[in-house]
């Protein structure tokens, strides 16, 4: 279609009676194009649309007869070229409409060319902005306006238009395209996208080879990547290039580079320039709680920690690298008044605020890595750009606030270590720390001991949130509540909270009810116990149900919990259970999250369980509770991993419920909802290892095996997955150790662990004999066909696969014997049976479509499109790897779009594509895959192929270096390969 993609298609309508005609708007940043109102226009013959072009490149000049001729046919025009041209413009004139195409002074120009209507008009703006925003410091946005002029682009330059004229702007538009390229990618570098740079890269350094301004930037981006050894190969292929091919040297700023790189020099290792992240728009995180109204008190402190950023700001130019700790025993109001400092300080920290619940004093404290990666995204980068490791991510972090003034609040810390990875380690930004502990392990830091308030304090408080008249009524019993609250704000706030809400309590009514010891400890020491005394008289006040609440909703784990999920402990209908939970947090024992969200503080939730093992009766009702939240997600669970599978039988032999969970409209629906509740639900799975739950805790794990697959939640999985194995070992219950061996194993093989995969499975095939339960016996026995296979054991592969074919077959589960026959068909591609496992592939489509199916059917496109590639139907087998990996994005299978782009890229080294080849090889690097280390391996082989096919062989060898060394640690065949590969170069 001659159409132009960023014109809006609209329905063709005459112009009504006396309107004006729609503006006329050009194209010559591709094929020379015209369109009005939406609609393109036929601009005639190759020498016509010339004409057009050589028009238009002049932006509304006017050109003469003479000077057009020469565009058109150079120094040897035919004998009618003035009259040919003459029809060439009679005929765009008719075509264009009146007053665009106009004659003057014995020639012809284009009038109307303002406001976009000529796309190379439109890059040239786009550009000055670019440049105008990156002198400004704002790269972001500089970005944002160099993508946009690229994006005008669409394919070839003056694509099709001949004559001398188009050849010359043809190639000065090009070089312009490059340079653009060039900065954008640059500025890519500056802002710490340096994994998804490599690939891009590495196309453009296959297509123009000779440019050496790309090869610098390829080898910075490898270097910044932790691939030395590619980047320094990199200088060698260009260096060895450009004697073959010019007989010079690289340029002084490459060889710079490569010593820079031999020296490790520490200038190289991070962005040269303020490092905002590469999004739409720079990005200003603004996460601070809000301050609470009422804020009371703590002038000294407020003072302090405020004096010492604005004293820090005023030395050294208005450069901040101040951290201060905050430490006190719960309730105390560390986080209220890290929070009221936080905001008065924000005019001191322009570029955002970043915020974060540390979960220190409860049993699972938040991982440093996973606040990293939040810290991060809220920071602008994309997910692909956030590395996985600690180190790589702290680094990342500290880059991207270099130079920026950025005020981070850690709060409720556990310890030093957790937070010295967190802290931005750059002039500029600050740190508040919140923690129950000194840190005297945080060098430098400010450190600040929060004491409970003074009783004037503690009245004023009080006095704020009951109203002064009450307080001035009754001013003596007032000052009975705040002493016997042991003056600590957080019980202040419940008391005044409770007294407030009741109109017909006095003061004294309140004040009476505090002073019975039974309701509260003798004495305020210090820890836990005045925190549980603090407690104390705010749950002394609930009603009967809100009291079963609070005691019931704090037994589970987890960071949170859905109303659904606290309805299922309460075992309460939505309406009323929404009713009791925000009844609780009206009285701060409870927080709401996020609407439909709430969780308890740490040690809140501990004080609730205490309670509920002091006051819940019967007994039972505490097993009951937790019983009914694991029903809830196991119910729910199994509905959407049928929604997802259908025909999958693995839902009939989970092990039943009595609570029913949710259903949805929608796969998309059920994914969300899996995804969203992944850390309560993985929680839950995790804490239910008493006999009576434990058969159902592994089952659930079966049901949520979309969570280990996606990699998102693989680590929490895996560690539940352990603790219930050892749980169901040591109480003997071997179905239970069966079920959760085989959970291990799926997530080992994932991860490329296969030995310890290997282990899994056959102990867990063992003890499925054992007892009977033949359920697991095909997943494990495909499992270890999986590891058969990628060892290259072809025939215990066969025997395993075929296994699990059958039992699968024999259960009726035709989602599970899809999936066995895409998986033979993998191993016929590895035996040279390319007929056979195209055959095997298509059957396992033909059942996914059948049934219906996404995910799966993903994967079984997947086999498909490896087994046409391996037997030569390369165009169809494209075909299928490219629906596949659309479909694997759309399930959120983040290491399956990395696994199917390595499959690309091993098909596009089969056609002789070796840019192409290279491109997705670095794709699949930067996103991850099924497969662990050999995958990596084999991946660093398919790459090192590509580069070796487009003469860059000393990186090649730095590719295959390091995939000998993964696929020997592996004990796979392909390693025989790589040291083939590998020798001649050596020997060279």
């Amino acid at each position: 279609m001659d159409g132009g993609p960023r014109v809006p298609e609209q329905r063709r309508s005459g112009p009504a009676a006396g309107a004006e005609p729609a503006a006329v708007r050009f194209g010559v940043l591709g094929p020379v194009r015209a369109w009005q109102g939406g609609e393109p226009l036929r601009t005639g013959s190759p020498q016509q649309r010339a004409l057009l072009a050589a028009l238009l490149l002049r932006e509304g000049r006017t050109a003469t007869a003479a000077e057009l001729i020469d565009a058109l046919w150079g120094g040897e025009p035919p004998s009618q070229a003035l009259a040919a041209l003459r029809t060439y413009a009679s005929r765009l004139r008719k075509v264009l409409g009146p007053g665009v195409l106009v004659s003057e002074s014995g020639g012809y120009a284009v009038r109307g060319l303002g406001d976009g209507a000529l796309d190379l008009t439109s890059a040239q703006e786009l550009t000055a902005r670019a440049e105008k925003a990156r002198g400004g410091g704002d790269l972001g946005r500089a970005r944002e306006h160099l993508n946009g002029a690229l994006a005008l682009w669409d394919g070839e330059t003056l694509a099709g238009i001949p004559g001398p004229y188009a050849d010359t702007q043809r190639v000065r538009l090009e070089e312009w395209r490059l340079q653009l390229l060039e900065s954008r990618l640059d500025m890519d570098l500056e802002q710490g996208c340096h994994a998804e740079s490599v690939s891009e890269l590495t196309a453009l350094t296959a297509a123009h080879p000779l440019r050496e301004r790309l090869r610098e930037l390829l080898m910075l981006a490898l270097y910044r990547s932790g691939r030395q050894a590619e980047a320094l190969a990199v200088y060698a292929d260009t260096r060895r290039l450009l004697a073959e091919e010019l007989g010079v040297d690289p340029r002084p700023g490459l060889r710079e580079l490569q010593e820079g790189i031999l020296r490790a020099d520490a200038g190289l290792a991070e962005p040269s320039a303020p490092a905002t992240r590469p999004s739409v728009v720079q990005v200003r995180p603004a996460q601070l709680p809000a301050s609470v109204p009422d804020f009371t008190g703590r002038s000294s402190f407020v003072s302090e920690l405020s004096g010492v950023l604005s004293a820090e700001a005023e030395a050294e130019g208005g450069r901040v690298m101040a951290v201060s700790a905050l430490a006190g025993i719960g309730g105390v109001g560390k986080t209220t008044l890290a929070v009221h400092v936080a905001h008065r300080a924000r005019p001191a920290f322009p570029d955002g605020q970043l915020y974060v619940d540390l979960q220190g004093a409860g049993p699972s404290p938040a991982e440093p890595e996973t606040v990293l990666g939040s810290f991060l995204r809220a920071l602008g980068t994309p997910d692909s750009a956030v590395p996985d490791s600690l180190e790589e991510r702290a680094a990342l972090y500290r880059s991207v606030l270099d130079g920026r003034r950025v005020l981070v609040l850690l709060d409720n810390a556990r310890d030093a270590a957790q937070v010295r990875p967190l802290l931005p380690g750059a002039e500029g930004c600050a740190a508040l720390v919140t923690s129950r502990v000194r840190m005297t392990g945080l060098a430098g830091a400010h450190l600040v001991d929060l004491d409970v308030m003074s009783p004037e304090e503690a009245l004023a408080l009080f006095t704020r949130i009951v109203g002064g008249e009450r307080m001035a009524a009754e001013r003596e019993a007032s000052l009975d509540v705040v002493a016997a609250c042991g003056f600590l704000p957080l019980a202040i706030r419940i008391a005044a909270s409770r007294l407030a809400a009741r109109r017909t309590w006095t003061v004294a009514v309140l004040a009476a009810k505090l002073a019975d010891e039974r309701r509260r400890l003798d004495e305020l020491q210090a820890g836990d116990l005045a925190v549980e005394a603090t407690f104390e008289l705010g749950y002394g006040q609930l009603e009967p149900a809100q009291a079963r609440a609070f005691r019931l909703l704090g037994l589970a784990d987890g960071p949170d919990l859905s109303l659904a999920a606290a309805a299922a402990v309460l075992d309460l209908p939505a309406e009323e259970a929404e009713d009791l939970l925000e009844s609780l947090v009206d009285t701060s024992l409870l927080e709401s999250a996020a609407p439909g969200r709430y969780r308890f503080h740490d040690l809140v939730r501990l004080y609730a369980r205490a309670c509920a093992e002091r006051d819940e009766q019967p007994p039972g009702e505490r097993e009951a509770a937790l019983s009914r939240l694991l029903d809830f997600y196991l119910a729910t669970a199994a509905h959407v991993y049928g929604i997802e599978r259908p025909g999958d039988r693995l839902v009939d032999h989970l092990a039943p419920t009595s609570y029913r969970g949710l259903r949805f409209r929608s796969r998309a629906e059920a994914l969300d909802w899996l995804f969203a509740e992944a850390q309560p639900l993985l929680a839950c799975a995790q804490q239910q290892q008493r006999d009576g739950r434990l058969r159902r805790a592994v089952d659930l794990l079966w049901a949520a095996k979309d969570l280990a697959e996606s990699g998102a939640n693989g680590k929490q999985y895996e560690s539940a997955a352990l603790a219930l194995r050892d749980a169901a070992r040591a109480i003997g219950d071997v179905r239970a150790e069966g079920r959760a061996r085989t959970a291990l194993s799926n997530v080992h093989l994932a991860a490329g662990r296969y030995s310890e995969a290997d282990e899994e499975a056959r102990r867990a095939i063992e003890l499925a004999h054992t007892v009977a339960d033949t359920t697991p016996l095909s997943w494990a026995s495909t499992d270890r066909g999986i590891i058969a296979l990628n060892r290259g054991r072809y025939e215990e592969a066969e025997r395993l696969l075929t296994t699990a074919r059958d039992g699968y077959r024999a259960d009726g589960n035709l989602s599970g014997e899809a999936g066995a026959l895409c998986n033979l068909a993998q191993l016929h591609q590895r035996m040279n049976r390319a007929h056979s496992a195209i055959a095997l592939a298509r059957q396992g489509v033909e059942i996914y479509q059948r049934l219906e199916t996404n995910l799966r059917l993903s994967n079984a496109r997947y086999s498909l499109g490896v087994a046409l590639t391996r037997g030569g139907l390369l165009r169809e087998g494209l075909a299928e790897l490219s629906e596949a990996l659309l479909m694997f994005a759309a399930n959120r299978q983040r290491l399956w779009e990395g696994t199917t782009h390595f499959r690309i890229a091993q098909l596009h080294l089969a056609a002789d594509r070796p840019a192409q080849a290279a491109q997705h090889a670095e794709q699949s690097l930067a996103i991850g895959f099924i497969g662990g280390d050999l995958i990596r391996g084999s991946v660093l082989n398919t790459l090192g192929k590509s580069l070796h096919a487009l003469g860059q062989t000393d990186r090649a060898r730095a590719c295959w270096t390091e995939a000998l060394l993964l696929l020997e640690q592996s004990e796979v065949p392909e390693a025989s390969e790589v040291r083939g590969l590998l020798a001649p170069l050596d020997a060279a």
